[in-house]
């Protein structure tokens, strides 16, 4: 059975005469346009394209499938246009998938300029970490996810497109004022989920150890509460501490250390109008003035 993602991957091949300009334009990886081309020849028994060189170039199997991709594709993008068009948001339902710090400061206010700009837009809302979100994104059960991770981290590949959101910066969660993490070299750390626990470890990775994780939580509120009882210390971003501040911690922002949030959709471009307005939503909630921000 053909696929239209297949089609339209088989389709930028065939204008650009090459895999690597099919996979910018698509915002793909390079081996993700190859996986798409190989199970489009398995679906339809045909050889589509063929190595030539360095490069490559479409079967004539190739090129009579790709005429029609280009067709279908044109005629798919058209019917969309016109049906959101035709609705102009009056009606739908948007799904989003993020963790709690975006949940409890970000998400709320785009939910409230989403409302008021397209009052017939249901947005439904589930709270997972990161992987999870894209899982869910990948599968179809979410049509945007809010994920972070830390500054120098490889991006997601494999037909994720991700807009930048905001940077978030990282604090060192302690009871004792202006603190330091070089300070706790040996002290017990509490870590969060495994995205959190990787930038944990970054970030005590550049002052030049390993932090010993001696407690495992997810919830910002009981880990304040367990710093606060001197169980160890750890790292919040700046959302979660606007989010919630406990008593009896203090906070001191790590310079240099922050964690990126991105907006992230699947698939080819464009993006369906609903997720198009989330998206302008949230950008507009994020560029709320630092200065409010822990």
């Amino acid at each position: 059975m053909l696929n239209l993602v297949q089609l339209k991957v088989l389709a930028a091949v065939a204008r650009h005469g090459s895999v690597t300009e099919a996979a910018r334009e698509l915002h793909y990886s390079q081996p993700s346009v190859s996986h798409h081309l190989s199970r489009l020849e398995a679906a339809t028994g045909a050889k589509l394209v063929q190595r030539v060189g360095r490069g490559i170039r479409l079967t004539p199997e190739g090129e009579l499938l790709a005429r029609r991709a280009a067709e279908i594709v044109g005629r798919v993008d058209a019917a969309t246009g016109e049906l959101a068009a035709q609705v102009g948001l009056r009606t739908g339902r948007i799904r989003l998938a993020a963790n709690a710090s975006v949940l409890s400061t970000i998400v709320p206010k785009a939910a409230r300029t989403l409302a008021a700009a397209h009052p017939g837009l249901a947005l439904g809302i589930a709270d997972r970490h990161p992987v999870e979100a894209l899982q869910m994104l990948r599968r179809g059960d979410a049509d945007v996810a809010l994920v972070f991770r830390h500054a120098h981290a490889p991006l997601e590949d494999d037909g994720f497109r991700l807009v930048h959101v905001a940077d978030d910066p990282i604090h060192l969660v302690s009871r004792h004022p202006d603190d330091k993490v070089a300070h706790h070299r040996d002290s017990p750390w509490i870590s969060g989920c495994e995205r959190c626990r990787s930038e944990l470890t970054a970030v005590c990775a550049t002052h030049g150890f390993t932090p010993r994780i001696d407690s495992v939580c997810d919830d910002m509120v009981v880990v304040q509460a367990l710093v606060a009882a001197g169980l160890g210390v750890t790292t919040l971003p700046g959302l979660a501490l606007r989010a919630h501040r406990g008593e009896g911690i203090h906070t001191t922002e790590i310079p240099g250390a922050e964690r990126r949030i991105y907006a992230a959709t699947y698939g080819t471009p464009p993006d369906p109008p609903a997720t198009a307005a989330l998206i302008e939503a949230i950008r507009e909630a994020a560029a709320e003035p630092k200065r409010r921000w822990p």
